[in-house]
């Protein structure tokens, strides 16, 4: 009898373009379905070696959506994305304002790890810039 074998999803760098345009659009809901249930996301800042951690969907959801509310204009432009197996590199300039009043404008890349088609790890990287005036 023949094996069937089925192909596992897999993450190309048109899925990561599709993510970035969902952070583009604020949109978490859309976010999360790009995700695995027991996602990471390491954020660029925090005390950690790593920057804040956040495990699982709904930590990751409220992490994205605190950016949103912190830089209601957040965009990640100039987006270049690479997909080698399951390890994959999103690089972008980021720009915002924060709702403090001052602005950043500043490249930065995501580090991701793939499982069954889907981003199991997120870690961000960005530069470090001095705070802009608006």
């Amino acid at each position: 009898m023949a094996q069937t074998q089925t192909a596992q999803p897999q993450v190309t760098a048109e899925t990561l373009a599709a993510f970035s345009d969902a952070f583009n659009r604020h949109d978490a809901q859309a976010l999360m379905t790009f995700m695995t249930e027991d996602c990471v996301f390491d954020a660029a800042g925090g005390p950690e070696v790593f920057g804040t951690r956040f495990v699982g969907k709904e930590a990751t959801r409220a992490a994205f959506e605190g950016v949103f509310k912190t830089f209601p204009d957040a965009h990640w432009g100039q987006g270049r994305h690479t997909v080698n197996g399951e390890r994959g590199v999103s690089e972008w300039v980021f720009t915002g304002t924060h709702a403090e009043g001052w602005r950043i404008e500043a490249e930065g890349c995501d580090l991701f790890e793939f499982r069954d088609g889907l981003i199991a790890v997120k870690r961000a990287f960005r530069k470090e810039r001095p705070k802009q005036n608006v």
